[in-house]
């Protein structure tokens, strides 16, 4: 049975990327950690936050609090029944924002406890699809630096044996084309044409400048465009992946599985991102993942690489692990890139403790 449920909020500082460039002005990303202890002793480990408000992490804590404190007692092999216990409990207040972002961090750390109980890798326990995945980098091309910046970055990046690399786009605040290509151009001219780029607009265009965009990148071979409109604009995408011979991705500003349905039947996108903290969790996240396979599309995670390297390994239509290291720091060890790759864990569960250490220094 669940014995009690433990949570802090801990402050990370950012101050480089990936590629070694110094982060201006360096960052505080807050989390909410979360630690679910059973009576036989079994622990969940699960991480959650706010995005981008410090404002509202309190609340953030509070609500995982409270809902913490409604699960105390239950059995932890039940899961959709306190997912369902938990979601009657919420009454009118979901599916989205905060309690979403609470739930999700309490799913995966029941799933944390359901593997440990079975001794088994989550990956494994999920389906097993795969022993190793690739990985690409992500979070140090940012659309706030400049282009040179941005090649060196890349190269940085190759040379540290990334194959995949992801940059951003939507760096005019006066839509120009022509500076957008130029951009892309000298990143692809700096990794060569054998590294797979990706590139994320973050929901900066309208359609008809997407597809202006896009097909003046169509040369330079992009693995696939992000976000290139409005989140919920499924027709829009539609038109825009209709339009573009390069393959289009989004999916990770939505709430729940119903509006991936709405995406998945428009024909959005080729590709979905899932976010594990929007969705709702490891739960929601594999049906998302079984609903795309049914539309004979993969899917990729955003952010918590450490965390989701089980669910795109466990999925038949995982294609890559976004290696986003803001969360890197919570745990004492992570997986790391090898030639590319992800070696799928061997510990039970996720696989990860905390560094209790790192969490005493830092917590707010």
């Amino acid at each position: 049975m669940i014995e009690r449920v433990e949570t802090r909020v801990v402050n990370i500082p950012e101050a480089e990327s990936l590629a070694g460039l110094r982060v201006q002005p360096p960052l505080v990303r807050s989390f909410v950690t979360l630690e679910i202890k059973t009576d036989d002793g079994l622990e969940g480990l699960g991480v959650t936050f706010a995005f981008y408000s410090k404002a509202l992490t309190p609340a953030l804590k509070s609500t995982v609090d409270g809902l913490g404190a409604l699960i105390v007692g239950d059995d932890p092999m039940r899961q959709d029944a306190i997912l369902r216990k938990l979601n009657d409990a919420a009454g009118g207040s979901g599916p989205g924002g905060i309690f979403m972002l609470a739930l999700s961090a309490i799913d995966v750390a029941l799933w944390d406890i359901r593997a440990k109980a079975l001794n088994l890798p989550l990956w494994k326990l999920l389906g097993g699809a795969r022993e190793r995945v690739p990985v690409y980098a992500s979070g140090a091309l940012q659309r706030t630096i400049s282009n040179q910046d941005a090649a060196h970055a890349a190269r940085c990046l190759a040379e540290r044996g990334f194959r995949q690399i992801k940059m951003q786009l939507g760096i005019c605040k006066d839509f120009s084309p022509a500076k957008e290509y130029e951009r892309a151009r000298m990143v692809r001219d700096s990794v060569g044409p054998d590294v797979k780029l990706m590139a994320d607009a973050n929901q900066g265009w309208r359609v008809e400048e997407a597809i202006e965009v896009g097909r003046r990148l169509e040369e330079l071979r992009f693995y696939w465009l992000e976000d290139l409109t409005a989140h919920d604009d499924f027709d829009g995408l539609a038109r825009i992946t209709a339009a573009l011979a390069t393959a289009t991705a989004a999916g990770e500003y939505l709430w729940g599985i119903v509006p991936f349905r709405h995406m998945l039947e428009a024909r959005s996108v080729h590709i979905l991102i899932i976010d594990l903290l929007r969705v709702g969790g490891i739960t929601q996240w594999m049906k998302v993942a079984g609903m795309a396979e049914a539309f004979n599309l993969p899917v990729v995670n955003h952010c918590f690489p450490e965390m989701q390297i089980h669910l795109v390994g466990a999925a038949p239509n995982g294609l890559t692990v976004e290696y986003m290291p803001w969360t890197l720091k919570l745990f004492e060890e992570v997986p790391e890139p090898e030639n590319g790759d992800l070696i799928m864990p061997s510990g039970p569960g996720l696989g990860l403790r905390f560094d209790q250490d790192f969490l005493k220094r830092h917590s707010a």
